[in-house]
């Protein structure tokens, strides 16, 4: 019989744009005994986490409440429960994660249009307008942050018209929430999608998502329970399209997030216990003061990368705060680089997908990981290691103009 050893993953210095590193205290708060799932105990958590949901996504809705499951899982439930096959479904496309959403409405059967800008940079939000006046779609699907490029699309004004023509409007913030402010309501933003993996500082295997009366209207409106969960003499509606997933059915998930307590699954308990807490220190740091630390950090990132004459990808008007995209330099293996950072300094930063593989790195400042520390370490390391490819630049220049950026 084979003998495993002991679980001992190394200790790392994540400066990707997701997963990155855990706050301790929520790593301490998964370590906790377990509660039944209707609990009154666990209940009051699951409660108290609906709140702070709220108060993280800018909202008043009443469903704010997350998906057992990844990233992805909240962005199926969502597109899966307000789909219905022949829909019209419009996605502007800048970066890997619109064509993810193009793919999965596909998936849902619907028609679908698209719009797609040059990696490296946005849509107008009239761009975004016109066509949506012109094809006038069920929903609109946008990402908020395209982690690929290290791009942030403005949502002002595409609430107002989906609004004019009838659309929702979903909003992927997996890459923004909880480290750039993702204003629900006042953007007029009918479903959002997070992540717990990346600004929450919280591990990978729950999406917090909300939504409002009148995504949950579309949601009613093709609602099946389970045939044992009714009653014998239930009949179910011979004309109901329902939601194709069970287990990502919004319509059913929100009955066990609701008073009733209608059993769907087993609640992934430490993923709560994980969640919950990681909501907390968001709150107590303050959404201001957090969406300004991460303006920090960034600008200290940029001003060391920049001094070793490194090159920043994409265009600089919509970049966001907590990615930054970097040009490989001529003649410089990227994954070389990135090995001996990993190996030797126990830093990872990030490659990228389709047209930008071995073209640049991404650097991600969110959540925990987003500290002083991290940038100087990054900094000096990434020096030493282009140094020793062979690339010229000024030793010290790096740790010199973050710290100046620092005010050190």
């Amino acid at each position: 019989m084979k003998a495993y050893k002991d679980l001992a993953p190394s200790p790392r210095t994540i400066m990707t744009p997701g997963p990155v590193e855990v706050d301790p205290r929520v790593l301490r708060a998964m370590s906790y005994p377990i509660l039944g799932q209707f609990d009154p105990e666990f209940t009051a958590l699951m409660n108290e986490t609906m709140g702070m949901l709220r108060q993280l996504f800018k909202t008043e809705n009443e469903w704010a409440f997350p998906v057992d499951g990844t990233s992805r899982s909240g962005i199926e439930a969502v597109l899966v429960g307000l789909i219905e096959p022949g829909d019209k479904v419009l996605v502007p496309i800048y970066g890997r994660f619109g064509h993810l959403l193009t793919e999965i409405s596909k998936r849902c059967g619907a028609e679908v249009v698209t719009l797609e800008k040059e990696w490296g940079s946005v849509f107008g939000t009239e761009e975004i307008a016109a066509v949506i006046r012109q094809h006038k779609p069920a929903l609109v699907a946008l990402v908020h942050g395209e982690t690929s490029t290290g791009r942030m699309q403005p949502l002002e004004g595409i609430g107002q018209a989906c609004r004019e023509t009838g659309a929702l409007f979903v909003v992927d913030a997996v890459a923004t929430i909880g480290g750039i402010e993702v204003a629900t309501d006042r953007l007029l933003i009918d479903a959002v999608i997070g992540g717990t993996q990346k600004c929450l500082s919280v591990p990978a295997g729950m999406a917090p998502i909300t939504y409002n009366k009148r995504a949950e209207s579309k949601l009613q409106s093709r609602k099946k329970i389970e045939r044992g969960l009714l009653m014998a003499d239930s009949e179910e509606d011979p004309l109901l399209r329902p939601i194709q997933s069970n287990y990502l059915d919004l319509s059913q998930l929100q009955d066990y997030w609701s008073p009733a307590r209608l059993n769907h699954h087993t609640e992934a308990t430490s993923m709560l216990y994980a969640l919950r807490e990681g909501l907390r220190l968001v709150l107590e740091e303050g959404l201001d003061a957090r969406f300004a630390r991460h303006r920090e950090h960034e600008a200290a990132l940029v001003a060391g990368l920049e001094a070793m004459g490194l090159q920043l990808y994409g265009d600089p008007a919509c970049k966001m705060t907590v990615v930054t995209c970097v040009e490989i330099p001529d003649g410089i293996d990227g994954e070389s680089v990135r090995s001996m950072l990993l190996d030797h300094f126990g830093i990872e930063i990030a490659s990228s997908f389709g047209p930008l593989k071995g073209k640049i790195w991404r650097i991600g400042t969110m959540g925990y990981s987003c500290s002083k520390r991290n940038v100087l370490l990054t900094l000096g390391a990434l020096e030493a290691v282009l140094l020793r490819h062979g690339h010229e630049l000024k030793a010290g220049c790096a740790l010199q103009a973050a710290m100046a950026a620092y005010g050190m």
